[in-house]
């Protein structure tokens, strides 16, 4: 833990003594419940709090190196690299689900950026469908009344932390609708807790 990140989380507790529920009500404005959660890099399996995407529109998108949608990987980083700066973050999550993705986190990492130069924010291989999927995708399923039901299956969430919607693998990056969906997200303003 940083020294500001734990500064402010003393200021929470005591906010939280003068005021009870204070710190529920901080914390959550800081991060919608949706991004409450945290998984390992793709990299280095350092953990990484979704929370620090609060405000960016996200494009979350279950991978596989071995799937006909692997192509994918190449628009995904294009649209990121567009709008990035826009406030667009695309969040990889490779899977093996669907039986697609067999290497180890090391080799998938060094797939994406070898093969299709990804830069965007990957994590670790996890699963994203069925009873064990991770708490994250169990979240974005009950939000769209849809897992995902194959590689490639996309979730827009927008800058509020709320789920906007849900795309089929058949989706590519380039699809009209969800660039003028996106587009739409970006053109909303930052939450003032989110700044």
């Amino acid at each position: 833990m940083n020294l500001d990140r734990f500064l402010m989380t003393a200021a929470i507790l005591l906010c939280a003594l003068a005021v009870p529920g204070a710190a529920m009500a901080v914390d959550g404005a800081a991060c919608p419940a949706t991004l409450q959660h945290t998984f390992p890099r793709l990299q280095d399996d350092k953990p990484q709090s979704l929370c620090q995407y609060s405000g960016k529109v996200l494009l979350v998108v279950n991978t596989a190196s071995y799937c006909g949608f692997t192509s994918q990987y190449k628009g995904l980083e294009a649209l990121y690299a567009l709008q990035k700066d826009k406030g667009l973050v695309v969040l990889g999550f490779p899977s093996n689900d669907f039986q697609q993705e067999t290497g180890t986190n090391q080799q998938i990492g060094a797939f994406c950026e070898n093969t299709f130069g990804v830069k965007f924010p990957m994590f670790a291989k996890s699963t994203v469908s069925g009873a064990q999927a991770s708490a994250f995708y169990r979240q974005l399923a009950e939000s769209t009344g849809q897992p995902p039901r194959w590689n490639f299956y996309k979730y827009l969430i927008g800058r509020d932390g709320k789920v906007a919607g849900a795309y089929s693998s058949m989706t590519g990056p380039d699809d009209k609708g969800l660039r003028r969906e996106i587009d739409r997200l970006l053109a909303q303003p930052v939450p003032a807790a989110a700044k």
